[in-house]
């Protein structure tokens, strides 16, 4: 039997957590310099990703999350996640598959990279709008303004 690399460990930690709603227990698998991006929000800062993921947990309702495909080395790893919810703005249901990859130092995730295909998201989150413009920077632009906004008033909220 083979032992599972504790870099992989790490990384279904982090999703389980996800799973449970445990922002907390996200963010202790994060190195305190992380460095998040993905086609939502672009890159964040340790603070603004630590406050993302806490941001979800505490207002996800109908938050379904399973991680699969994981692998990792003493360096880099790699998941497929995939999350089902209602997106907020339009309560439209969304089923999002997402390719993570990651970067580990000092047994934490330095670096955090999420890949998705935003015109299928922008088509279940938003409906016909995001069907049409969903491959549009016009369409990306606004999604990561309002991300940003949103984020903004939660961490203003908690400090």
């Amino acid at each position: 039997m083979t032992q599972e690399h504790p870099n992989a460990a790490l990384i279904e930690r982090f999703y389980l957590a996800f799973g449970r709603h445990d922002g907390d227990a996200m963010v202790a698998c994060y190195h305190p310099n992380v460095e998040f991006s993905d086609d939502a929000f672009g890159d964040l800062t340790s603070n603004e990703a630590t406050g993302m993921w806490r941001m979800f947990c505490e207002n996800a309702t109908d938050l379904r999350v399973e991680v699969s495909d994981v692998r990792a080395d003493d360096r880099t790893g790699s998941a497929r996640w995939d999350a089902w919810y209602t997106f907020a703005a339009s309560g439209r249901p969304v089923h999002n598959v997402i390719q993570a990859r990651f970067e580990f130092e000092d047994g934490l995730i330095r670096r955090h990279k999420d890949s998705f295909s935003f015109p299928r998201w922008a088509g279940q989150a938003l409906g016909t709008p995001g069907k049409l413009l969903g491959r549009t920077p016009f369409l990306r632009k606004k999604v990561r303004q309002r991300a940003h906004k949103t984020l903004n008033e939660y961490l203003r909220s908690k400090a």
